[in-house]
């Protein structure tokens, strides 16, 4: 065997290539291939940018329409459930001291209540998950609810035959209604509200819009660079595609950043005006009716001054200090009179209250039972639930609005979003392509 064959390098020998690296060393060396580089760098950064921009306006929208449909709809549910189901309770009891048969229209507003309750349940029932403190809520609320109703009927019944079983029946429904049905009702609002907080958060795609405005501002400082380049290689002072491609990136840049900016005003405007004050309502309305049921469960229980009096002064100094915080949310507006109103009319409904604590304590029982469910007492009550119901409402058709707006624009930008970066890819192809065909 020769020397030569002896000295010639095998195919495992060969030199090798270095890879992508390597390659991309080459093209660094040569004007051409370093145009190649800026092609690739800006076609990458073009198709990342509109890939992000589809996937941040697609996660707002779908987080904004969740919160729409699914989140605040919940929360509106389970205060239908908890307000009620209290409403019931004291409904009940009220019912009950009139003895006999029971005046129809609290009959009626009774029965209402319960099917409000079932209805909302049913409807909360479908937009929670099959697991979780909401679900497990909602089944021990169902099971809850028709016994409370069994309870009631079997005080009704034994209250129209004037024995006093009844009152017994009804303390058990009471304290069902109290001790498992209003908790229960409350945990579901409080998850519902810890629901709406993480829509709002969802809603709000921080992570998906900081990475689309880091990568918007550096393709713009991409497609500034590169025109500089071309400028001085070529000794050409502009690159029409290139120039086009600037604008279109800056309009998708105004495009989305006006739509995510009036997307996040909304959404806070929809927080601040109407998630916080309808749960500040809800509130309201729930130990407004409380208040009411210890004052007929009192007098039910036949035993004067106890433990439900102590709650109902409890209760009275947590509504005013509720009724107070709604009238600083809410200055102005259907929402700022209706709280005002109620304010008043809570002070009124009190100072009859103390009267009926005065004819009860003085042995005047039947005084005492006539002034607490005569009409002018429960109109006086009537009117605080109803001016809290008026702002409740208000605020409802606040956030709805807030909503409305806040998605308005994500559903289009979704696809026109990524459609610009195309453009903007064509655009580079064509300005560099053309710079690269002078070398051939």
């Amino acid at each position: 065997m020769s020397t030569a064959q002896l000295d010639r390098p095998g195919p495992a020998a060969a030199k090798p290539s270095g890879g992508v690296l390597h390659r991309v060393a080459r093209l660094r060396g040569t004007s051409p291939g370093r145009l190649q580089l800026v092609l690739a760098g800006l076609v990458a950064l073009s198709l990342l940018t509109g890939l992000v921009a589809g996937l941040t306006t697609a996660s707002a929208g779908t987080g904004t329409a969740d919160l729409g449909n699914r989140a605040q709809p919940l929360l509106v549910e389970a205060e239908t459930i908890y307000s009620a189901l209290a409403d019931a309770d004291t409904t009940a009891a009220q019912a009950f001291l009139a003895g006999g048969l029971e005046p129809a229209d609290l009959t009626r507003r009774y029965e209402d209540d319960l099917n409000r309750a079932t209805t909302a349940l049913t409807s909360a029932a479908r937009r929670t998950p099959e697991t979780g403190r909401s679900a497990d809520a909602i089944r021990q609320l169902s099971a809850d609810v028709s016994r409370y109703a069994a309870l009631v009927a079997s005080a009704r019944a034994n209250n129209r035959q004037g024995l006093p079983i009844g009152a017994a029946y009804l303390s058990s429904a009471s304290t069902l209604s109290r001790e498992s049905l209003q908790p229960q009702a409350q945990v579901l609002f409080q998850a519902a509200q810890s629901e709406v907080g993480d829509g709002y958060r969802a809603a709000r795609s921080s992570w998906w819009t900081a990475l689309l405005v880091l990568l918007l501002l550096a393709l713009l400082t991409a497609l500034v660079l590169a025109q500089r380049h071309l400028s001085r290689t070529t000794r050409r002072t502009f690159n029409v595609p290139l120039v086009i491609a600037t604008a279109v990136t800056l309009v998708l840049a105004l495009g989305v950043g006006g739509v995510l900016i009036s997307q996040r005003a909304h959404l806070s405007e929809a927080d601040t005006e109407g998630s916080w004050p309808v749960a500040l309502l809800a509130e309201t309305r729930i130990a407004a009716l409380r208040e009411r049921g210890d004052e007929a469960l009192t007098l039910a229980a036949r035993s004067g001054e106890g433990a439900l009096e102590a709650d109902f002064d409890e209760t009275t100094g947590r509504l005013n200090e509720l009724l107070a915080d709604a009238a600083e949310v809410m200055p102005d507006g259907t929402a700022g009179s209706s709280v005002r109103s109620a304010t008043q009319g809570h002070l009124n409904y009190v100072r009859a209250h103390d009267q009926v604590r005065k004819l009860d304590n003085g042995g005047d029982y039947d005084g005492a039972v006539a002034l607490a469910i005569g009409a002018r007492t429960s109109k006086t009550f009537t009117g605080v639930t109803d001016d809290i119901g008026r702002a409740l409402e208000d605020r409802k058709d606040v956030f709805s609005a807030e909503i409305g707006a806040a998605g308005r624009g994500l559903g289009p930008l979704t696809v026109l979003g990524p459609l610009l970066a195309l453009l903007v890819c064509g655009l580079v192809f064509a300005g560099i392509r053309a710079r690269l065909e002078e070398y051939r």
